[in-house]
């Protein structure tokens, strides 16, 4: 261990209220911003985040003066060692206890004491003066977010000295977590290598709400035009792919099975969700419940049936005609100019084609079945790719789910039988769900809120984080972002950390492609990586590792 020891560097101040300082003895170019370094002394070790680099000298007419201009370079050189310095900031993250010296009387004792290596703990004291300084070694990036395992997936490698870096996966799906970063910082491709992780190590089950048809089937990269695996492609009788409607093909590719929504599986509630995208008025939750009260489920079939129709009596008076809104909402006590406004602006649903009054098969009950049973769903929506398209169809959907979670979880209170299988709902352009004025009604924030103790939990990806509702953020446990250009937007995925103003202009600067920042509940501390790349050499070691443990285990169940 000692062996290995690279110290950079030694404390000279700091405090629990700002971040420890330390005197580099380096380079200056051997550290930089968002490196992860090792504070030991005694018998503790600090792991902390270098989140500033500052130059310094003992007097200002030192740096002023280009002394190896008009002096010997070895005087010069030794001038420079001893008049100007380089100082860190580090952000301090987590300290463990580490036991007296090994080789001194009392190690053994201690070692009996805690057989195992205490875990590393909130912050609460400061290290002394001269702590040495060191970037952290494989072992201590591991002792903090483990050994790459099939609970703990690779999700990065550390900037400066490529170790890699690992989220737990049972703790990620846990609680919702987010996906962020700017229009072309690679979100997508991070996302697949997270679902493949989930899917391959079979942690949670996978809804994909595939807005542009990028997760199932093989795509192609904008940037570089090379080919873009689809989760299908590798795990072909895990996933299931899902077109919206029948006969729907996702790039030119038959689907496992298409989603036809039958008229009767449309609530009012799911209507009521759609207020901002169809213009509807404070009026429209009275008309829906009258309809509701008038035909119960066959309310949206009824409705669309309705006319509009007006008929001129002998006497010339013009009166509604039978089977019109008019003459329903007349007989119901409803508003008719605001049940004609609604029956209008409902067109627009009335004339989606997997919208049907007989679907071929149950397929909301299908999918419902394929996540229960732990295999995974990308809804892919082929054509239909408007906003109400996305908002209507994600919330019906994911408002059966949430039903049948509950009723599930329960039952397994109840009886301690037929545990739910966790469930990770995966949304992209997050904003239009998840915004302040439609936070409050969707079922997505429901979930983001209260449903995580019934086992299902959000996976957002987006580009513009400040749109996303407070109170929601506020529940994404794990964050992992890519640089963003926009303040608010920096300020949102930081929002509720300890550190946030130390780690602002790391989240600035990070590289515009394939780095990104790991923050929140679901990672031990905060940690720049460069993001894994979701390529063949990503395959070839998810599935290879994997084969090879296998083959391991068996060999071991067989008596070799």
């Amino acid at each position: 261990m000692t062996k290995n020891k690279k110290t950079i560097g030694y404390i000279i101040g700091g405090g629990l209220k700002e971040s420890f300082r330390a005197r580099l003895t380096v380079s200056a170019q051997n550290a930089q911003e968002g490196a992860f370094v090792v504070i030991e002394n005694a018998n503790w070790r600090y792991y902390g985040l270098v989140t500033d680099i500052q130059l310094g000298a003992t007097d200002p007419r030192f740096a002023d003066e280009q002394t190896e201009a008009r002096l010997p370079a070895s005087i010069a050189k030794a001038l420079h060692g001893q008049t100007l310095y380089t100082n860190l900031e580090i952000l301090p993250a987590l300290m463990q206890d580490i036991g007296p010296d090994p080789v001194s009387a009392e190690y053994e004792k201690w070692r009996e004491e805690n057989p195992e290596d205490p875990k590393p703990l909130p912050v609460k004291t400061v290290p002394p003066h001269h702590s040495s300084v060191e970037l952290a070694r494989p072992e201590h990036i591991a002792g903090i977010f483990g050994e790459p395992s099939d609970k703990n997936f690779i999700i990065g490698y550390t900037r400066e000295q490529n170790h890699p870096v690992c989220i737990d996966l049972e703790k990620f799906v846990q609680r919702s977590s987010g996906i962020f970063g700017a229009t072309g910082t690679g979100k997508s491709f991070l996302t697949r290598a997270v679902l493949a992780g989930l899917i391959h190590y079979n942690r949670a089950s996978v809804l994909v709400f595939d807005m542009h048809n990028e997760y199932g089937f093989d795509d192609t990269a904008s940037d570089t035009g090379l080919r873009v695996v689809g989760l299908k492609n590798k795990f072909a009788a895990k996933v299931r792919v899902v077109g919206l409607g029948g006969g729907a093909k996702i790039r030119g590719s038959a689907p496992d099975f298409n989603l036809e929504i039958s008229e009767s599986d449309v609530a009012t509630s799911d209507i009521e969700l759609l207020g901002r995208e169809l213009d509807l008025k404070e009026t429209t939750a009275t008309t829906l419940d009258a309809l509701w009260n008038s035909f119960k489920r066959d309310w949206f079939s009824e409705f669309k049936a309705m006319t509009q129709e007006v008929i001129t009596t002998e006497d010339g008076k013009k009166v509604p005609a039978n089977g019109s809104v008019a003459a329903w909402a007349n007989a119901n006590g409803v508003n008719v100019m605001a049940a004609e406004a609604l029956q209008n602006k409902l067109r627009r649903l009335f004339n989606k084609a997997y919208i049907v009054s007989k679907p071929a098969a149950d397929s909301i009950h299908e999918i419902i079945s394929a996540l229960e049973s732990g295999q995974h769903v990308v809804l892919s929506f082929g054509e239909h790719e408007t906003d109400l398209d996305y908002l209507f169809v994600s919330n019906l959907l994911t408002r059966r789910i949430r039903e049948a979670w509950e009723k599930k979880t329960n039952g397994f209170r109840s009886t301690g039988k037929d545990e739910p299988k966790q469930l990770v709902i995966v949304i992209e352009e997050a904003h239009k769900l998840l915004n302040r004025e439609m936070a409050s009604q969707t079922t997505f924030a429901t979930i983001a809120r209260e449903l995580r103790k019934y086992y299902v939990t959000l996976l957002v990806i987006d580009q513009r984080p400040s749109q996303i509702y407070d109170e929601v953020m506020s529940q994404l446990g794990t964050r992992i972002s890519g640089w963003l250009g926009d303040d608010d937007d920096i300020h949102a995925v930081l929002s509720g950390l300890s550190g946030r103003e130390a780690l602002r202009g790391m989240l600035a600067r990070l590289q515009p492609k394939e780095e990104v920042l790991l923050l929140g509940w679901g990672v031990p501390m905060p940690l720049p990586v460069k993001s894994r790349r979701y390529d063949d050499e990503f395959w070839k070691e998810l599935l290879g590792a994997s084969g090879k443990k296998g083959r391991e285990q068996n060999l071991k169940e067989l008596g070799f």
